[in-house]
């Protein structure tokens, strides 16, 4: 078959399941806007990418944006049909930029499966989870509604999509869930895995973590309010009291990448000056983003994990903790209760209970043998349940299949 992936930073979520659909001797083809040069494992090719939209107001703006991306992408696919006669039996798309809008006007006899990641709402979601957060909640809301147009629309014209966990695919409309199937993209748990001789040499310094020694971790891709960087700070005077030998990794960028931008400076800035003056600096480590194998070390050399996250998408760094052994302590959300049962693979505890995180991390850090049982259960449940090549990616060629199997779209009037 022919399959084309599309995604603006390709290969995205799919680097695995391109690859083993060429690998099975698919024709598999990546559409990406340019300047994209991530490594991918199948061939390119480009869409320019808009410039920046001019248009007031902001929830005009909004759809403006995703909508022109969308027809740069169209009218690279159309040059991709009739300069070179290429016609796609399948379509994989991640529709969040918009890309996947007006493929159908294209190839409408091609089927469309998209990844449905995250339904943005305006109630009973990240929007209105956090109080300290709600200034102008009504606009708030307002724009969460608007952001949420496009991803409709194109679930409206998807013949499938899959979710990467049943939180996720929850948020979208009861009447479109039908389209969904759950797969996770997979973690692959053979390189992600427990090492008693791990290490991990903390960047711009000459300190070496081993494995098991008190090593408490943080991971997030911005450290900000959206992954509870600010209650896991807030609990860290106290945890660093209770345990003098511990020290603290953070890894994440000081930018912003979900939630709203800080009212000045950067999050990791506000949120580290508030509890500068009750913390030893000299045990905190900020790493900045590392590369993958210094994160997996850093997984593998941690005693502690601690995960904080508002009801939204899951972040493959939690299972990557739990796959490499280290014992998590987890935010009590709906994305976390779906992968931790407290006390048997983690603990959950109340996201804006600063007290009662800081107890519980003390805890986990102070008697790394009571826990050993739920470390064990946490890797044996990414084994099981999410393992790349054994779990995940079998189903995911399996929904391909499936999909593909279908009788075709009709066929539209030509352009």
């Amino acid at each position: 078959m022919n399959i084309l992936f599309v995604h603006q930073n390709f290969p995205g979520q799919f680097p695995h399941l391109a690859r083993a659909l060429a690998g099975r001797g698919h024709r598999v083809l990546a559409l990406t806007a340019e300047g994209n040069r991530r490594p991918s494992p199948v061939p390119v090719v480009f869409y320019r990418a808009p410039a920046p939209v001019s248009v007031d107001p902001p929830l005009t703006r909004l759809y403006a944006e995703v909508s022109e991306r969308g027809l740069r992408a169209a009218r690279a696919a159309r040059v991709l049909r009739d300069r070179d006669g290429y016609r796609p039996d399948l379509i994989v798309g991640h529709p969040g930029w918009g890309e996947t809008l007006y493929l159908k006007e294209v190839w409408p006899e091609a089927r469309l499966l998209v990844y449905a990641e995250l339904m943005y709402r305006s109630t009973g979601s990240d929007v209105d989870f956090d109080p300290e957060f709600q200034r102008d909640a009504f606009t708030r809301r307002i724009s969460a509604t608007a952001r949420g147009a496009h991803l409709l629309q194109t679930l409206v014209q998807a013949d499938a999509a899959i979710s990467p966990t049943a939180f996720q695919a929850s948020t979208f409309p009861a009447g479109l869930r039908d389209k969904i199937s759950v797969c996770h993209d997979g973690i692959d748990t053979d390189a992600i895995r427990p090492d008693p001789g791990a290490s991990f040499a903390l960047p711009g310094s000459d300190v070496t973590l081993h494995a098991g020694e008190e090593v408490l971790t943080f991971v997030s891709r911005s450290l900000e309010p959206y992954r509870g960087y600010h209650s896991f700070m807030r609990a860290l005077p106290a945890v660093l009291a209770a345990r003098p030998r511990a020290r603290v990794v953070i890894v994440g960028a000081e930018g912003q990448s979900y939630g709203p931008p800080p009212p000045s400076g950067s999050w990791k800035r506000i949120f580290l000056d508030e509890v500068r003056d009750r913390i030893d600096l000299s045990r905190v480590h900020f790493t900045g983003r590392i590369a993958r194998p210094a994160l997996t070390a850093l997984l593998q050399v941690s005693r502690v994990h601690c995960y904080l996250s508002y009801p939204f998408v899951l972040s493959w760094s939690l299972l990557e903790a739990m796959a490499a052994g280290a014992m998590v302590v987890g935010s009590d959300t709906a994305p976390l209760r779906e992968v931790i049962r407290d006390g048997e693979n983690g603990r959950l505890v109340n996201f804006f209970d600063i007290a009662g995180l800081a107890a519980a991390l003390s805890a986990a850090l102070a008697d790394p043998q009571r826990f050993q049982p739920c470390r064990a259960q946490a890797r044996a449940d990414m084994v099981a349940r999410y393992d790349l090549n054994r779990v995940c990616l079998p189903r995911l060629l399996e929904i391909i299949g499936r999909e593909t199997a279908r009788a075709p779209a009709p066929e539209r009037f030509p352009d």
